[in-house]
Parts: structure tokens; C-alpha cells; sequence
């Protein structure tokens, strides 16, 4: 049944944990919910924002319109001669669809563990972890378009993936309303180990032939040791993209600082560790006010209890400051202030 509440506390669904309040909230439970809701009246005169988990924005003041909170569940499994297709409702928690494939066999998203939110933002941001990207495993979408009500099928070349990037935070911004996403994934594993410290952790284990189970307790673990839980802390995950830049700054970079850490990309460009540039510069564990970076990851900005999301933004706004004066570079926040 489609319900519309208003003046509704927005702490609950916000990671941050910012308590900010929506003039009016629904949540929908399936795509007939949504072809309802979009008939209502209150949808045809507030601005509108769609969330998940609520694990990608700032809130930084009420919202003074409708937030639609996307709840559509159900995975579904087809196995093919060269790829296992799996669709899933946009709803779904992002890490419970992980576990489900990991469960089957399915391989291929075993190194995105533990990533915070739901499925349905996944294509959206692009989401990646430990040397794997949605893009690599993403075969289709279907979205609700908010101006016809029409439900549309994306492809992956529809979809314009970049560098948490897709055609969603680009030209189509704010134009449809993603409902379930279906991965490409394999039935044989490509285990994939070569990027952070998974290769590490998998022989302290005393694992020498990891499957896909391996990998993702391995990854989990890693996660668990740096990141903290959003239920015990306010956070976002990773608040900054790391950065890409072109060679010829590169070398500017790594003339003064020669141990910087970074990784070459495909396209022949040069990522850094936003983290390290970061941690580099003293912010690593640094606590202002109510808000800080996490003492085991400075990529991560925390709410230690009642933090405005203004406070965190201006925090954050130190940090770009301080990593562009040290190094020249600067970052790019991943996350949605609103």
C-alpha cells in the first residue's frame, strides 16, 4: 500500500546519520508502487530524491521535497553456456546480493565485499573495490523514466560508465529511477587477488588456491579493519574519489614526493591513493568537533555523535585544501551533498 508521510526525520536513512527532516517521505516496495506514486499529486508539485541505503549523500539541511526511498527485492539466477546472468531488485542490500552469488558459485563481484548501499545505486556510481569495477560485470537495467512513467532497459553502452561515473550522474541526472539491475557473471572464477592487500590476508590464512569464497571473506575482513560499521559510527565510506591525473602531472607529483602511491589505468593515466595523500598530510584519525577522519582510514569521514552535515562539509573542505597545497592535486568528494 503506497503511503506518503510527511515531515519525516531523515536519521534513519542517511549513513551518516544526519538528522535532517523530509516534507514528505515514501517508500516503494515494486515498480507498480512507483507507476502509483508517480500519479499522486504531491510527487507533481515537490522536487524529488531517490535513495537506497542512503550510504552516498551529505545531508547538509532539510530536504524541502519528496524522497523516495527504493525498497524493490528479489534475485533471480539464469545459468547460460558462458555466463551466469543475475537480476536483482534495486532494493536489495548491496552486500547481501554478494553473499547470494558467492552462495551459488557466481563469480565476479566477490571482490566488491562489503560495500555499503543498495544494488539499484550501484551502476549509478559506478561502484568499485580492490581492482574491480560494476562496469566489469554490469550486463542491463531496467529504470522507471520519471517524465513518461515508461520503464526503459539500459545496456551497458547506453550506460557510459566512467570513473564512478555513469550516464545516470551525467546527461540523465535526475531522469529515471533505476528498479533492478542484471550482472554478467561466470560460472568459472577469474580470481582476481593482485590489488590492495588481498594476496596478504589470503596467506595469513595459509590460502594458496583461493575460490571466490576466499577471496570474499578476505576482502571483508579488510574491509571490516579500515572501514567503520555506519551502525556504530555515522559514515559514508570513501568520502573522496581517488584522484586520476595525466602523466606529465604525475611527474610534477612524484619529483617532490617520490613514494606516492598510485596505480596506471587503462586508459594511460595515473590514479593516487586518495587515502594516502590524505593520511600524508595529518588527517588520518583527526577529530574537529563532532566529525573526524576514521583512525584505521583516512579516506572515510565520520560522525562521532551529532555532527551537522555542514560541519562535515567543511571539514572536508580542509582536507581538499591541505592535499592541493602539499601535492598539487586536487580531490574530488564521491559522495552526494545535498
Amino acid at each position: 500500500m503506497l503511503q506518503i508521510q510527511e515531515n519525516i526525520s531523515l536519521k534513519p536513512y542517511n549513513s551518516f546519520g544526519i538528522d535532517v527532516k523530509a516534507n514528505y517521505f515514501a517508500e516503494i516496495f515494486d515498480e507498480a508502487g512507483l507507476i502509483k506514486l508517480f500519479k499522486n499529486e504531491v510527487v507533481k508539485s515537490n522536487k524529488l530524491l531517490i535513495i537506497g541505503g542512503g550510504s552516498n549523500v551529505l545531508f547538509t539541511e532539510d530536504y524541502k521535497g519528496l524522497v523516495i526511498k527504493i525498497s524493490i527485492k528479489g534475485i533471480q539466477s539464469e545459468v547460460l553456456e558462458d555466463k551466469v546472468l543475475v537480476t536483482a531488485g534495486a532494493g536489495e542490500v548491496w552486500n547481501n546480493f554478494v553473499n547470494y552469488c558467492v552462495a551459488h558459485h557466481f563469480a565476479g563481484v566477490e571482490n566488491l565485499s562489503l560495500i555499503p548501499g543498495t544494488v539499484g545505486a550501484s551502476p549509478i556510481q559506478n561502484i568499485g573495490a580492490y581492482g574491480v569495477e560494476l562496469k566489469d560485470v554490469f550486463e542491463s537495467c531496467t529504470a522507471f523514466e520519471i517524465k513518461t512513467g515508461q520503464v526503459k532497459t539500459f545496456t551497458y553502452a547506453d550506460c557510459q560508465f566512467g570513473y564512478r561515473e555513469s550516464i545516470f550522474k551525467g546527461a540523465l541526472k535526475g531522469q529515471y529511477i533505476i528498479t533492478s539491475v542484471t550482472f554478467r557473471l561466470s560460472a568459472e572464477a577469474k580470481i582476481n587477488t593482485s590489488y590492495g592487500a588481498i594476496e596478504t590476508e589470503l596467506l595469513n590464512r595459509g590460502i594458496e588456491n583461493p575460490n571466490i569464497a576466499d577471496v570474499s571473506a578476505a576482502v571483508s575482513h579488510i574491509r571490516v579493519s579500515k572501514l567503520p560499521d555506519p551502525s556504530t559510527i555515522g559514515n559514508a565510506g570513501s568520502f573522496f574519489k581517488n584522484p586520476v591525473i595525466e602523466k606529465y602531472e604525475f611527474a610534477d607529483v612524484v619529483a617532490k614526493h617520490p613514494d606516492v602511491v598510485h596505480y596506471p589505468t587503462a586508459d594511460d593515466k595515473i590514479k593516487l591513493a586518495a587515502g594516502w595523500l590524505i593520511e600524508q598530510c595529518g588527517w588520518k584519525g583527526k577529530v574537529v568537533g563532532q566529525t573526524g577522519t576514521w583512525k584505521n582510514q583516512a579516506l572515510v569521514l565520520v560522525n562521532h555523535g551529532g555532527a551537522t552535515g555542514t560541519e562535515v562539509f567543511q571539514f572536508s573542505a580542509q582536507i581538499i585544501d591541505s592535499v592541493k597545497s602539499t601535492f598539487g592535486v586536487t580531490l574530488e568528494r564521491e559522495v552526494n551533498i545535498l
